[in-house]
């Protein structure tokens, strides 16, 4: 079985002062540098639809309204290597149109280049779903990729 599209091609990660958060199709995912030796029970994570809030040993690291929506029950946050803490959260609207452009409504926006590129590799994805069976991994894209790109759908077959 292959690798899934992100893994193969790579991620384009947004950096922060806290650390970097990236996204595919599907989700949004949250990587926060903690203390080294930080431990679960210090942390506090609350993991709602359209907000946020990340607290460890009693420090906010985290905390706002989310750029969109995502599905609260499938929000998961691991701590790994007591000194990384990764929180997954699934997009609600997953498609190659809906590219976070920020994190937080007003926080941690990706700059243009950057933006670019997750977009890029967003229609890229979409590209793939399409055609399972074809590698788009390696694959540059240019023209009308903005809000996922050109839409196909609607072509005989």
């Amino acid at each position: 079985m292959s690798a899934p599209f992100e893994e193969r091609s790579g991620v384009v990660p947004c950096g922060t002062p806290w650390g970097r958060w990236y996204q595919t199709l599907e989700e949004v995912f949250i990587e926060v540098r903690v203390p080294p030796g930080t431990r679960a029970k210090d942390v506090r994570c609350s993991l709602r639809s359209r907000h946020i809030a990340l607290a460890v040993r009693g420090q906010e690291l985290l905390q706002g309204k989310l750029f969109d929506s995502t599905v609260t029950d499938e929000g998961t946050w691991t701590l790994e290597d007591r000194q990384l803490i990764r929180i997954v959260l699934m997009k609600t609207h997953r498609d190659a149109g809906n590219c976070w452009t920020s994190l937080l409504e007003n926080e941690y926006a990706a700059d243009p280049w950057v933006q670019d590129q997750m977009q890029r590799k967003l229609t890229l994805e979409r590209f793939q779903r399409e055609n399972p069976g074809f590698d788009f991994s390696g694959a540059e894209i240019s023209g009308n990729y903005s809000k996922g790109g050109p839409d196909f759908s609607s072509l005989e077959k």
